[in-house]
């Protein structure tokens, strides 16, 4: 019960946001919006406000924004169809765009209760490669090999990209500034290059809204590389790709260590969602885009009927994905 509780609260989320995005947006440039729907398939509820229905349907794994003309011919002057094409670019790039958002606002959340890492030293671990070259805590790392460290992502790459090799690090002492060599060693747990040394955490708002952009950042890297994976053939999608029974199945064990890892999942989806929908894919987000990018280019619009056949079969494709997706996911869990 408290797993389906806390998915529906998830995906929930994760949807209005997005669909949020395109709503706000064509109220913006007054596009007629005839229906914002939470969730698909059957309707449960619906509250009628001026020209917009509110709905929510039955499948809390995605929505919708109907708007006046975005599938059909209309002379509305309001219709998503006779507004330019900026405007309408504006209008389905704002969906993603507020996954981004709710990423950012959600990381940010997490590192201001746990702590933004500095660059300060809190903690020295006994015997480790910083002890023994005379590091303190409360020592502060100003540059690794030169480099400046801005953020203790800085130290935690300059560190790891050295292969253990001696690393010069410049530490500020009491207003002094210090040289120290340090030989990096492998944490055999973790398989991790470190020195042995542990930040101190400072609440800021300033850093953690900083470090949430650090975490998409890296999150946004992860994808890209899959995705390029899977065009050379690196990546597995049946190995390392979820469905919704997945996630459900994440989620209820996340659910379980507590609100905080609840909200980083939810990030973690969020930017996830956000960027797979920007991807030129047929019946994304990403591909709406793009036959308005080609509008530009020849300086009229695609035929309506060829557009929607491109998106109809890209979710076509989507669907039988899914479908395989949702299977591999259901030998998992009962497997």
């Amino acid at each position: 019960m408290t797993t389906a509780f806390v998915a529906i609260i998830v995906f929930g989320l994760l949807v209005l946001i997005h669909e949020l995005g395109h709503f706000t947006v064509a109220k913006l440039v007054d596009i007629k919006v005839h229906e914002f729907s939470i969730g698909m398939g059957p309707k449960l509820a619906q509250i009628k406000k001026g020209e917009t229905a509110y709905s929510i349907r039955a499948l809390p794994l995605g929505g919708y924004v109907r708007m006046e003309g975005e599938d059909e011919e209309s002379d509305d002057l309001r219709s998503y169809n006779n507004k330019s094409v900026l405007s309408r670019i504006a209008v389905i790039f704002a969906g993603p765009f507020m996954n981004f958002i709710l990423a950012i606002g959600l990381f940010s959340i997490i590192f201001y209760y746990i702590g933004t890492p500095t660059t300060r030293i809190d903690e020295v671990i006994p015997q480790s490669p910083a002890q023994h070259m005379g590091i303190r805590s409360g020592d502060i790392i100003h540059s690794i090999d030169g480099e400046r460290m801005g953020t203790w992502q800085d130290i935690i790459d300059a560190i790891g990209n050295s292969d253990e090799n001696p690393i010069d690090i410049v530490i500020i002492r009491d207003g002094n500034k210090v040289e120290k060599v340090v030989e990096p060693t492998r944490d055999a747990d973790t398989d991790r290059i470190t020195i042995g040394i542990v930040a101190t955490m400072e609440r800021s708002i300033f850093l953690s809204v900083q470090n949430g952009f650090i975490v998409i950042k890296a999150i946004t890297a992860d994808i890209l590389t899959f995705l390029k994976g899977l065009i050379t053939g690196k990546s597995n999608v049946a190995g390392e790709v979820m469905g919704p029974i997945g996630i459900l199945s994440l989620v209820g064990e996340v659910a379980k260590t507590g609100w905080l890892d609840i909200i980083n999942l939810t990030a973690v989806l969020s930017v996830n969602l956000g960027l797979i929908n920007l991807l030129p894919i047929p019946a994304l987000d990403g591909s709406k885009i793009m036959f308005l990018l080609a509008e530009v280019v020849r300086g009229k619009p695609i035929d309506p009927e060829k557009e929607g056949m491109v998106h109809l079969i890209g979710f076509g494709i989507l669907i039988t994905l899914m479908l395989f997706i949702t299977y591999k996911d259901i030998l998992n869990l009962f497997g």
